[in-house]
């Protein structure tokens, strides 16, 4: 029987609220597959099963908040289906005499108007575990209720509790959810400058043919297709990765371990405030038309409360862009377990110099924050430069 995890959704994550099950017991369910929604600090998200089978049981309401790692669902995997042993035809049994009625005088009549007698003791005790008297047998002296038969009573009501259909609990409220995320990122980002030992390198991008191919590209394509340049230093960054492979991976049990697809990590602010940044999975897969959309679709369902969990916790590199702000540049913090992070500017007209002639070009700052207990800055300067590569080859994009 497989167990089913409450599954970690970021290193700053240590528990979750389960709000809603998507499945339930017999259901079949295949990989990927949303089964619940939890509700976190930072967002209620949808978490997926990573293997297929059959519900068997369902271990925790919805409403209940649990630890990380605890498990909350148990699934008959198609191996045990297959392995288990046929079921034995059932045999009817022969129908059971139904008994006569006892007759009226023999039934024990109630005293309506009966006191119910119970110590003082139990009388307290029952009123703080919510137990009714008059359903309790006394085993006291002369039918006294004792502490001891309220303490059975409350115990065997226990199970039936557990076993009523509990009632979802409602996400937090906004005000709510802005303190907690703050209180979330002050952990992860106190973590990260505890124990990451960061360096931070810049370059300035010439941005002259990525927005010439840009502007020529667009005009090929319906409005609501178009491509921001935003796609564009996602998409360097992501061919970037591939060839320095010590920038895309997480380090964990003092080791790095690397990634094995790029799955970009996007910064995003919330209207009501804070951060999150969710990952475009598996970006190395995609080409920039699909990049855009896959960006869209990531904004417009995290700010909609709707991201999935591997979106929050599987990202391998983070990216964050605040060109749109003003900002002309950034120098971010880690977002562990993760190894780097790259920032960009706003693009802004330069002066340049090439081949001893001086003219205004469109620049980006692009930066990079670095694990130096992964690698050092001359590899750090070669992704950068592999980024800029790109970036003067759009049609490679």
């Amino acid at each position: 029987m497989a167990e089913f995890k409450m599954p970690s959704l970021g290193a700053d994550m240590d528990a979750g609220t389960l709000l809603e099950w998507k499945v339930k017991p017999g259901d079949v369910v295949k990989k990927g597959q949303i089964v619940a929604v939890v509700d976190t600090e930072k967002a209620s998200l949808e978490i997926e099963i990573f293997f297929e089978g059959v519900i068997e049981e369902l271990l925790v309401h919805a409403g209940e908040k649990v630890a990380v790692g605890t498990v909350i669902a148990r699934v008959r995997t198609p191996d045990e289906a297959a392995t288990a042993p046929a079921a034995k035809p059932a045999v009817a049994a022969p129908p059971r005499p139904v008994p006569a009625p006892l007759p009226a005088a023999a039934a024990p009549k109630p005293a309506a108007s009966a006191r119910v007698r119970v110590s003082p003791l139990a009388r307290r005790i029952a009123a703080d575990r919510g137990v009714d008297l008059s359903r309790v047998a006394g085993t006291g002296e002369g039918g006294v209720i004792t502490a001891a038969d309220v303490e059975r009573a409350a115990a065997q009501a226990e199970p039936a509790a557990k076993t009523a259909a509990p009632t979802v609990r409602a996400p937090m409220s906004q005000a709510d959810r802005k303190d907690a995320m703050r209180r979330v990122i002050a952990a992860a980002m106190a973590r990260s400058k505890r124990e990451i030992p960061h360096y931070y390198l810049g370059t300035h991008v010439d941005m002259r043919r990525s927005l010439a191919w840009l502007e020529a590209e667009n005009l090929k394509r319906p409005v609501t297709t178009r491509i921001l340049p935003a796609a564009l230093l996602l998409r360097a960054t992501v061919l970037a990765c591939r060839e320095f492979p010590d920038m895309n991976g997480v380090y964990v049990d003092g080791a790095y371990r690397p990634a094995e697809h790029v799955n970009l990590g996007v910064a995003i602010s919330l209207r009501q405030g804070g951060l999150v940044a969710p990952a475009i999975m598996e970006a190395e897969t995609k080409d920039l038309p699909r990049l855009m959309e896959d960006l869209k679709d990531l904004v417009k369902r995290t700010r909609a409360g709707t991201m999935r969990a591997s979106e929050l916790s599987e990202s391998t590199i983070t990216v964050t862009n605040l060109g749109d702000l003003g900002v002309e540049a950034v120098y971010g913090v880690i977002y562990p377990p993760q190894v780097a992070l790259v920032g960009f500017g706003r693009i802004t007209e330069r002066p340049w110099a090439e081949g001893g002639m001086m003219s205004a070009r469109p620049v980006v700052l692009a930066s990079l924050s670095a694990d130096h207990r992964v690698s050092d800055g001359i590899r750090g300067a070669l992704f950068l430069a592999a980024i800029d590569k790109w970036l003067q080859e759009p049609e490679k994009l």
